[in-house]
């Protein structure tokens, strides 16, 4: 019976300690999110390609934010964008082979991905857009949309993943032109 009252206390230690240390601890892992260390990267509303770190040593850091491209057979490119202002289209031509696109929320969450097996022709040609500007893009479409897929997304801010494949080394100038030429931007009314 003596026993119960010294393991409440240490409990309650325990339990202070503990959030103690969680509480200390917050400053270290804050800003560590992908979406904050996309943002590191340089301006919005553009694609910015990956430093290729798949054959550099493994101290190397990839930048400010550790982003980095590890995978020799892919090159990546990442586009933040926030949707207040207007919605966000993606273009980019067929690519030299496979390519792939993810549109992620804030949270990192995966909101919708394509590749170029699932477009239209091989094209990269898609408007990520709130619900609101979804409803007023489908109420008085443009002729130039008639082909984009329309990305609701629910959020205003987020980013954007483009990989392309690069299955030999002589398909690394195509792939990173590619890249260079993909387009993320707001929707302009021309």
């Amino acid at each position: 019976m003596n026993r119960l009252p010294y393991a409440v206390l240490t409990g309650l230690i325990g339990a202070a300690l503990l959030h103690i240390i969680i509480i200390l601890s917050l400053p270290h892992f804050t800003g560590r999110d992908a979406f904050t260390r996309v943002k590191m990267l340089g301006p919005s509303h553009r694609f910015i390609s990956l430093p290729d770190l798949s054959h550099a040593r493994a101290d190397t850091r990839a930048d400010a934010g550790g982003l980095a491209n590890v995978d020799p057979f892919l090159k990546v490119a990442v586009c933040h964008f926030d949707l207040t202002l207007a919605p966000i289209r993606l273009l980019a031509p067929a690519g030299p082979s496979f390519w792939s696109m993810a549109v992620y929320d804030q949270d990192s969450n995966e909101v919708f991905s394509m590749n170029d097996r699932t477009s239209v022709g091989g094209d990269l040609d898609a408007l990520v857009a709130s619900p609101v500007q979804v409803s007023q893009i489908r109420k008085a479409p443009g002729a130039a949309l008639t082909q984009s897929i329309i990305v609701e997304h629910k959020g205003t801010t987020g980013y954007i993943v483009l990989r392309t494949m690069v299955p030999a080394p002589s398909f690394s100038a195509q792939a990173s032109n590619f890249l260079d030429e993909a387009v993320c931007a707001p929707l302009t009314d021309d």
